[in-house]
């Protein structure tokens, strides 16, 4: 009680008065958001600059999914997260994820605006709704944000896409998208599911590998890499087609986005 007397006290001598003694709510409110939102960019430039060079070792996302298990007495209170750097992700992977989830990754700034166009169309006449999210907006979300359902989250992650756009290379974006995705429940990254799912380590997957783990992301809570449907074998093997088309390799420095050719 006495701490909150004293923080009381302080932000009440905090107040600005004028002559008459008279608080000036007014300004001192106008003085705590400006102060807000200074510390907002601040911690939001300085973490992205963070990042460019330190592993994202925790999401929020990961403390959700570990609050979720505790209260479901079907699930297992599992965290398993290893972060390797990005020589140490398998380039079929990398592929895989690009022809599955974002195929102008190469191309785009951190918006697909013909995808979220098309995505708008279609959503107003089905009530299954489609998403337009690229690679980038998934990694600003993964990283910094909860997954939840608001315009605020959405507008955040908008902010947070272009900062990293901006800091960060095309590479530590595939980086941190790919070890702080999530491929299961309770496993995040690609390290922890080639470990969990195929007992070797994210550099040595496969295409067949690759491909499977790509093909569950839409929902790796309800598709399982380890019990694959026919839905997921046929979502697999259409992922597998496009990594041919893409000539089974993926080109940083030289963007081979097959659309360009």
């Amino acid at each position: 009680m006495n701490f909150i007397a004293n923080l009381l006290r302080r932000i009440y001598r905090g107040i600005p008065k004028n002559e008459s003694g008279q608080l000036l709510w007014g300004r001192w409110l106008r003085n705590l958001a400006i102060k807000a939102v200074l510390l907002f960019f601040g911690l939001s430039i300085g973490s992205t600059i963070l990042y460019m060079f330190v592993p994202v070792i925790v999401t929020p996302l990961m403390f959700q999914r570990t609050w979720e298990q505790m209260w479901d007495s079907e699930r297992d209170l599992r965290w398993k997260h290893d972060w390797v750097s990005f020589s140490e992700l398998s380039p079929q992977l990398q592929l895989a994820v690009v022809c599955a989830e974002d195929q102008d990754f190469l191309e785009h700034e951190g918006f697909d605006f013909e995808a979220i166009e098309k995505a708008y169309k279609y959503n107003k006449t089905h009530k299954r709704k489609r998403g337009a999210s690229t690679i980038s907006q998934q990694t600003a979300k993964n990283v910094f944000l909860l997954p939840t359902r608001s315009w605020i989250r959405k507008g955040l992650e908008v902010y947070f896409t272009f900062m990293i756009e901006t800091f960060w290379s095309k590479e530590r974006i595939m980086t941190a998208y790919l070890n702080s995705i999530e491929f299961g429940d309770g496993i995040y990254g690609a390290e922890a599911a080639a470990q969990h799912f195929f007992g070797k380590n994210a550099q040595s997957l496969n295409r067949n590998e690759a491909a499977l783990l790509a093909a569950v992301l839409p929902n790796p809570l309800i598709y399982k890499a380890e019990k694959p449907t026919s839905h997921i074998r046929e979502r697999q093997q259409w992922i597998m087609s496009q990594m041919r088309m893409w000539g089974g390799k993926i080109d940083f420095e030289d963007p081979n986005t097959p659309k360009k050719k």
